[in-house]
């Protein structure tokens, strides 16, 4: 890895986004206005949105980078961009290290916006400190932002990277403990639900919300950033020139 070829492809990433400003909007403004609509159809509910809100602020991030990181990377190999790129000497830890480090920029303003739009403007009780819970909504982020980098290296074409969200996403989401306690689970599924990161995650933000602090915040922290990291790591591993 060198880290002057990571930060160029960093560099031509955020430069091509800067020219597509649907995927911008869709990264900064769709989870927000996600947040706003269950935060609105619970409005007469009280207790409700601060009962799940914690858990859907962990959720939507988390497709929204896992969507858009995985079909961008795929429409570059697809287009030969990413071929012509590795004849030079950048090595594939360096493009898959440089996408990763210009959608986590992306995805700490995602962060402020969404966390403050809960806040603020949603009304979102959180009993923990503020940063805490952007901490884990950022890491949730780079989460689905790996897990998209990690299944672009196998779909073919755009149509085949959204499939991969019933294989490497909704089962996160019913098992994370969004529908029901994980405790509370058959013993099978909460045994997986235990290897899932986004339980981890939602595991993290609620203890934030509760006014937990240590462990309780960290450890489950401390899981979402290793799946990150293997996730980062095989998608290097697996990453192909060109789909044909």
């Amino acid at each position: 890895m060198n880290g002057g070829r990571m930060l160029a492809t960093t560099r031509r990433v955020l430069g091509q986004l800067r020219h597509d400003p649907r995927s911008i909007a869709l990264m900064l403004v769709a989870p927000s206005l996600l947040i706003g609509l269950f935060a609105w159809l619970f409005s007469d509910q009280e207790g409700v949105f601060d009962q799940f809100g914690g858990a859907i602020l962990a959720l939507f991030p988390f497709i929204v980078m896992f969507l858009i990181t995985s079909i961008t990377t795929l429409r570059e190999r697809r287009s030969g961009t990413l071929e012509r790129l590795m004849t030079t000497p950048v090595g594939k830890a360096d493009v898959i290290l440089g996408y990763a480090l210009a959608f986590g920029l992306i995805a700490l303003l995602q962060t402020v916006i969404t966390v403050w739009f809960a806040v603020v403007v949603c009304g979102l009780d959180v009993d923990g400190p503020l940063w805490q819970l952007g901490l884990v909504a950022m890491l949730d982020a780079l989460l689905g932002t790996a897990l998209g980098l990690l299944a672009s290296a196998f779909a073919r074409t755009e149509f085949q990277a959204v499939q991969f969200m019933p294989v490497l996403v909704f089962p996160q989401i019913i098992l994370g403990g969004l529908f029901m306690p994980r405790d509370e689970m058959p013993d099978v599924l909460f045994a997986i639900s235990d290897w899932l990161p986004l339980s981890h995650a939602i595991d993290a933000i609620d203890a934030v919300a509760a006014g937990e602090d240590g462990a309780d915040v960290f450890g489950p922290l401390l899981v979402v950033g290793a799946f990150t990291v293997g996730a980062l790591m095989l998608a290097s591993l697996t990453l192909r020139r060109r789909t044909r």
